[in-house]
This record gives C-alpha cells, structure tokens and sequence, in this order.
C-alpha cells in the first residue's frame, strides 16, 4: 500500500491533476471516478497504472480486478491520499492514469462537428458528450479550446473520450482535412446573422463550428464557412451558452436525418 505523499506516482497524479503542461510533458491524463474508469477498461492497454482505495464499492472492486487481469500496475492507497490527489468532493475510490491516445480521426464522414474556442472546459466536455450522443463522426479542436484531457473536461464528457475520435489542430489543417471529405459542407453557426437552422438542410455532409458564447465564431471560421446558421431566439437574448447552444444545432442534425422521406 502506497502510504505517503512523496511516492513517485502520488506526485505524479498530483502534477497531471493540476497543470496542462505536465499532462501534455508526459502524454498522460486522469479518469477519476468508477464511470469513467469503466469506459477506460475497454482501453486497458493504455492504462499506466490504477490506483484505488478502501472501502470499495462492488462494482469498484470487480473493476479494479478486471485491471489487474489485464496486465496493468494496480495499487493501494490511503484514504487519506485518494482524497489529497483527485479533484472530486466525493471520490469513489479508484483513479487510471491514462496514456493519449484519441480515436483515429475516420476515413469517411458525414457529420463533423469543430469546437472554436471553447474556453470554459464544462462546456468542451458537454460538446464532447453531445457530439458522441448525436453519433457525430468526429469532433475537431481549433486554437483558443480548453485543454480536452484537463479533468474538468474529462468529467463532464463522461467517457466519451474513449468513444469519439477527435484531434486539435490548427485552422488550415482543419481546412485540408474537410475539403478532403466529399460533398462536405462547413456551417458556422453565427447568433449575428445567416440562416435559421429549421431551414437549413443539415442532411447533407456538414462540418458544423461553434464557437465561444463571449466571441461566437473567429474570423478564420466564418473565412472557412460555406454558410452560417443560427437558432431563432424570439426572446429578447443576445446569445445562448456554447454548450446549449451546441446541443440545440446538433439534434437538429439528428432530428432532419432521422426523418423518412414520407414526413418531409
């Protein structure tokens, strides 16, 4: 049992909770928490090492054997410690740390959707959620985003991390990529102007960008838009939250396409 707060991998959780930089320095991350850490058991291979403590849970304790069945570090510590290292009011007793290692992005896609300048991470973690939940091929991440493996962001994706290939880059990479994708069209969604998203067809091939509820999208965005889109807000309302916003125009995908021509 790891006791104190100078083991190596004690510390070590301790940096990759707190700053991008470490994270980023080691090409690791935290799942904290038994949902998450379930999600990560299909990706096993890309555990560094489990550490977990009591009283566990049974459905914490089957999956803290299941690691260590499949060949990863699996270690104890206190209470005390789970406490000190994870950034939870509550934590639920096991924590993986994990190596980078997104989801290729796809060979073929229909529906993309890019995140511009998502600064706030519940609301990249929640267009991380939203994106998987909608069956969105792939989610881009362009300058200006939250670091996608902060825990913040890793909490509120709720295991879609393991689910939705992604990748940050930068705007002409993300321009080579989309153009290479047949029939795909870009749509900015945009509260000062453009067309309504009832009346946009969202069946066809779509790469959709939302941008930050305080800038909406950046001008390499709307330069890179074939069109922009709006939700209609009849209220008397400047914008609406990033996230919420993100959810309405992404549905609308989901709604329009998974309509039979009869209905139309």
């Amino acid at each position: 049992m790891i006791t104190s707060a100078q083991n190596k991998k004690i510390q070590e959780v301790r940096r990759l909770v707190a700053k991008r930089k470490e994270r980023e320095a080691a090409g690791l991350y935290i799942a904290e928490g038994i949902r998450l850490v379930e999600e990560a058991l299909a990706h096993a291979e890309d555990c560094a090492y489990l550490l977990w403590c009591s009283p566990l849970s049974d459905r914490a304790e089957a999956l803290v054997k299941s690691f260590a069945n499949a060949g990863v570090s699996v270690e104890e510590i206190t209470p005390q410690l789970m406490d000190s290292i994870t950034g939870t009011d509550s934590p639920q007793g096991v924590l993986a740390v994990m190596q980078m290692s997104p989801l290729p992005l796809p060979g073929k896609a229909d529906f993309v959707v890019i995140a511009d300048g998502i600064q706030d991470p519940g609301n990249l973690g929640t267009l991380f959620r939203t994106a998987a939940a909608a069956g969105a091929d792939a989610l881009l991440l362009m300058p200006g985003c939250a670091d996608e493996f902060s825990p913040k962001v890793i909490r509120s994706g709720m295991g879609t991390h393991f689910r939705l290939p992604f990748a940050r880059m930068d705007w002409d990479t993300c321009e080579k990529w989309l153009r290479s994708l047949p029939d795909m069209r870009i749509l900015a969604a945009d509260s000062d102007g453009g067309i309504s998203c009832w009346e946009t067809d969202l069946r066809r091939p779509s790469a959709l960008i939302i941008g930050s509820e305080a800038n909406g999208p950046c001008g390499r965005a709307l330069a890179l838009s074939d069109a922009r889109i709006l939700i209609p807000m009849p209220g008397k309302i400047e914008s609406l939250n990033a996230g919420i916003a993100a959810g309405i125009l992404i549905f609308e995908v989901v709604r329009q396409r998974s309509k039979t021509s009869g209905d139309r």
